[in-house]
């Protein structure tokens, strides 16, 4: 059986689970969120944990145990604590600001970018910094990769938008080759 799909998911004080068949429905003080599994797998509650087992040995449904036991854990951490992404914005007069439910990006372009923000997530701006807030960690990476991909960082002097754990590599420029 997979390494990760064998380990429990412990549920916390607070979140309740709730398993008709393959739909998964998990309900926390941040929210709720529902998935469907596939019918390969199931999840099992014991005694204050859930278990993922596989209904036969093939290789195909040891991937999907490892699979639903990743979403499985990441929708129990997101209802207890949420999810957050740092995104940094770097350049001379690039900026960001947030106005209800749309994210204004000043990124070098003639006109500012106006990105709207799915439901469910949430975006504060201070200068040269957007935050993003999600219980959903699937739906904040992939709003994240869509404002990042607004304005790439460029090799040269960096600028653009990019993830705050991202190192940008840097290549010289024409001068350096002399």
């Amino acid at each position: 059986m997979s390494r990760i799909g064998s380990k429990p998911i412990p549920i916390p004080g607070g979140v309740k689970v709730d398993i008709n068949g393959i739909h998964v429905k998990v309900t926390g003080p941040k929210g709720t969120l529902e998935r469907d599994i596939r019918s390969e797998v199931e999840l099992v509650e014991e005694g204050g944990e859930l278990l993922v087992k596989c209904k036969d040995d093939s290789k195909k449904t040891n991937a999907f145990s490892g699979l639903y036991r990743s979403l499985v854990n990441n929708m129990v951490v997101g209802v207890e604590q949420g999810f957050q992404k740092k995104l940094i914005v770097e350049g001379v007069g690039y900026k960001a600001s947030v106005s209800g439910n749309t994210l204004t990006l000043n990124v070098g372009y003639s006109n500012p970018v106006e990105f709207g923000l799915p439901k469910g997530v949430t975006a504060t701006a201070e200068k040269g910094d957007i935050t993003l807030d999600c219980i959903d960690k699937e739906l904040l990476g992939h709003t994240a990769a869509k404002i990042r991909s607004v304005r790439k960082p460029e090799p040269y002097k960096g600028k653009g938008i990019r993830y705050a754990d991202e190192q940008i590599v840097r290549k010289a420029g024409k001068s350096a080759g002399k």
